[in-house]
């Protein structure tokens, strides 16, 4: 509706991927455009919802980009490639949610 294609925000759209991160998703999703982003490039990233309000921002990003070393920390993308996913059995588990067994220690 807003004139955007796909190329312009598939990169910061990643609830697909790793699920609904509330507060977290605009910021984990700005993480991975600017892992790929180029001097130029303009970012509108925008968070809603869940009770969190609304929050917008227009950056355009600089030369100063390229003076960054994006080798010292791995790409949002390259995370996601080596991720152990927990069901919620597990989670449950170690969170002392349930207790595995007759409970007896």
């Amino acid at each position: 509706m807003l004139g955007f294609d796909e190329k312009q925000y598939k990169d910061g759209l990643l609830t697909p991927y790793i699920g609904n991160t509330y507060s977290g998703s605009m910021m984990t999703g700005l993480s991975s455009i600017l892992d790929v982003s180029k001097p130029g490039d303009h970012i509108l990233a925008v968070s809603f919802g869940s009770g969190a309000g609304s929050d917008a921002f227009d950056i355009t990003v600089t030369d100063r980009i390229e003076d960054m070393d994006r080798n010292r920390a791995p790409t949002i993308k390259k995370m996601l490639e080596n991720v152990r996913w927990v069901d919620y059995a597990i989670y449950a588990k170690f969170k002392k949610k349930i207790i595995v067994g007759d409970g007896i220690e």
